[in-house]
């Protein structure tokens, strides 16, 4: 049963810019001409900002690497592999064509350094071998990495290797890899290895490998300290980036590209339409208490509620603002409760119009009291008056 908490939360009272909805965002001029398929979106909103035939299903080349990356850094959190775990390559990873690190049979590597050489040089056979320490085999991996997508709610994609060399049956859309991407940046992790411009591996040995970012906006665009490029015949020039200004983070995406240098200059003038037209303001930061209250036999009397994340909206810079207000349903909740348990909902409303609903959270952890700790209670609820007997 759920208690509805019948009032507008009235901590604080925030300004806020009508909702932008990605029909009303579109840019006036083609942004990426000489793409088939482009868009570009904001990361915490996931608001469209622009888009081309977003939904075109095409051969998204070594973009694929970014769903194996999320599936890698996903398996070393929940603790299947480790970053420091050594990985022997087998002759399937060292066999692979394309970009590659130059894997020998045999050779032991790191989590951590194959990883770099997926971000930083897409090896084919540094993520095949990634591939192969999470999955067990490649097609295991690859049933992973759709199911994953099926998760996200990637619809126009279906991928049939880890790397994305050309197969008939592989495929994605620019919608589909900035809903990869937007899971992807998620892990901080992840951006320390793909902001990287030039590394090594194996330094100090006679096959030192000098690795230069195949994403060259990460040098060359203030901010961009991602994620990934591709290239096939097949699929032309093809580049995922993002980038971290002003508060704001961008996902541009471009696909089937004549060359590197179009794919670099209209991904950077999608980044520059985004800077230049829109702004973020953050409503409600994840560790704002929300509200206080009581949950029946726990250890603390009253235990703070707050935003399971952070709730950001992205504007218009030439926006009217207007009035927000919340309002919280809080379920039933008994002890224990732990940090990311869902304990209610939280509309927001601006000038009275929901725009937004967010699943709220416990501030810390609430274990179950003891019964010598509830009777205590219950002693001091006596002589203060709070229950008569």
């Amino acid at each position: 049963m759920k208690r509805l908490v019948g009032f507008l939360l009235c901590f604080w009272t925030v300004m806020f810019p009508f909702y932008v909805n990605a029909e009303e965002t579109g840019a006036s001029t083609d942004l990426a001409p000489g793409a088939k398929s482009a868009i570009l979106i904001e990361a915490s909103t996931g608001t469209v900002i622009y888009e081309k035939n977003s939904h075109e299903k095409l051969p998204p080349a070594s973009m694929t690497k970014m769903m194996s990356m999320l599936l890698i850094v996903e398996s070393i959190e929940n603790g299947i592999i480790g970053w420091d775990d050594v990985i022997t390559v087998s002759e399937n990873a060292s066999s692979m064509g394309g970009s590659q690190i130059l894997l020998e049979t045999g050779e032991q590597m790191k989590v951590s350094d194959l990883f770099k050489g997926v971000a930083v040089m897409s090896g084919n056979d540094a993520v095949v071998a990634l591939a192969e320490a999470v999955a067990g085999s490649t097609d295991e991996f690859v049933a992973m990495m759709n199911k994953r997508a099926k998760e996200l709610g990637i619809t126009d994609t279906n991928f049939k290797n880890p790397h994305g060399l050309d197969d008939a049956n592989h495929y994605s859309s620019a919608y589909d890899m900035s809903l990869i991407a937007k899971e992807l940046v998620k892990h901080e992790k992840v951006l320390e290895f793909t902001q990287i411009y030039e590394d090594y591996l194996r330094k100090g040995t006679d096959k030192e490998l000098w690795l230069v970012n195949t994403n060259k906006l990460v040098r060359f665009y203030p901010g961009v300290d991602g994620l990934k490029t591709g290239y096939t015949s097949t699929a032309g020039y093809c580049l995922t980036a993002t980038a971290n200004k002003n508060n704001m983070r961008l996902i541009a995406v471009a696909m089937g590209e004549e060359s590197s240098t179009t794919r670099n200059a209209e991904v950077s003038a999608m980044l520059d339409y985004g800077y230049a037209q829109y702004k973020i303001d953050t409503i409600l930061n994840k560790d704002d208490v929300i509200a206080k209250m009581a949950v029946e036999k726990a250890k603390k009397e009253q235990i703070s509620l707050v935003p399971m994340n952070s709730v950001t909206l992205l504007n218009k810079k030439t926006t009217k603002l207007g009035e927000i207000t919340y309002k919280l349903d809080v379920d039933e909740v008994k002890a224990p409760v732990k940090v990311g348990d869902v304990v209610g909902k939280l509309t927001i409303l601006n000038d009275g119009k929901e725009i937004q609903k967010i699943e709220v959270t416990v501030a810390e952890d609430v274990k179950k009291a003891n019964l010598f700790e509830l009777y205590v209670r219950y002693l001091k609820d006596i002589v203060s008056g709070n229950i008569s007997i």
